[in-house]
């Protein structure tokens, strides 16, 4: 679990990231190949799609702004299999964390007010009083920024105790990031090949954990799970496991989703999609 949280040292938390991501509930109780890197896009005026909006720290009770994106102003060109949107004018993705940035609590939008009074200490001691303050001036988010976000948010998931759907939320939407900034890489600069390499190891990995995490939520959390219903998720472990070439996992699941009585017709042709995948990936013919 190290390398998800490589790069926090310089944020004062290098201690974050020892032991386990997820909780098994079992011991508390006794997953289409992604379309090829592309070449670099040139994002026109990405501020033009950005506004300062106001939050109030949980944890410190400073009022501060972040970079949110105009939802009414971008297009989405794609979903991915895994359900990653992919806009036109920029990377949405990029802008879902909320940081504070004086205490250094940073959560996803869906989760940044949910916190108790045992989390809010839990972040104090533990993060808080260990953060360096990051003077982050430029007007719009570098690749770089954004991943250092997503790596602050997973450490207060994980000193927060949270749910091990939030902390495989986070592990999805990095994943998200760099397939992002991957997309956008410029086959022509020098080091492209070790990069594309680079980033697409750590996809993977944070692809693996968010099907661990996500198959562990679904066996103990109620839905919604991370604003997704039973199908809905279901669908999404099989795509994490078609993407992490666990496909008897996908296949299992993808077969419930096809004889369920609850999924509706939009989830089914997804999933026939992966069946596709699945039987293409393994070499014989779908039936």
């Amino acid at each position: 679990m190290a390398g998800i949280f490589s790069g926090l040292e310089k944020l004062g938390l290098g201690n974050i990231g020892g032991g386990k991501l997820f909780e098994d509930p079992k011991e508390k109780e006794t997953a289409v190949k992604k379309e090829a890197p592309k070449p670099k896009l040139q994002l026109v005026n990405e501020e033009d799609y950005l506004f300062l909006k106001k939050y109030k720290c949980p944890v410190c009770e400073s009022e501060f702004e972040t970079k949110t994106v105009r939802t009414g102003k971008v297009r989405m060109k794609n979903v991915d299999i895994d359900l990653r949107p992919d806009y036109d004018e920029l990377d949405q993705n990029k802008y879902d964390v909320i940081a504070c940035p004086s205490c250094g609590y940073a959560a996803l939008g869906r989760y940044f007010a949910t916190l108790n009074k045992y989390q809010i200490e839990d972040i104090r001691v533990k993060i808080s009083m260990n953060y360096r303050k990051q003077d982050y001036k430029d007007p719009t988010y570098s690749y770089e920024y954004a991943r250092s976000l997503y790596q602050l948010a997973l450490a207060n998931a994980v000193v927060k105790k949270a749910k091990n759907s939030e902390k495989a939320y986070i592990c999805l939407k990095t994943a998200w990031v760099i397939r992002g900034e991957t997309q956008r890489l410029d086959p022509a600069e020098e080091g492209y090949d070790q990069k594309r390499a680079d980033n697409d190891a750590q996809e993977k990995e944070l692809l693996s954990n968010a099907l661990d995490g996500f198959v562990m939520a679904r066996q103990s959390e109620e839905f919604p799970i991370a604003g997704m219903d039973s199908s809905t998720l279901d669908y999404l472990i099989a795509a994490l496991a078609v993407e992490t070439d666990q496909y008897d996992v996908a296949s299992k699941m993808v077969s419930e989703l096809l004889t369920s009585r609850v999924a509706n017709s939009r989830i089914k042709d997804k999933a026939r999609l992966l069946k596709d995948m699945i039987a293409e990936k393994k070499g014989v013919s779908p039936e």
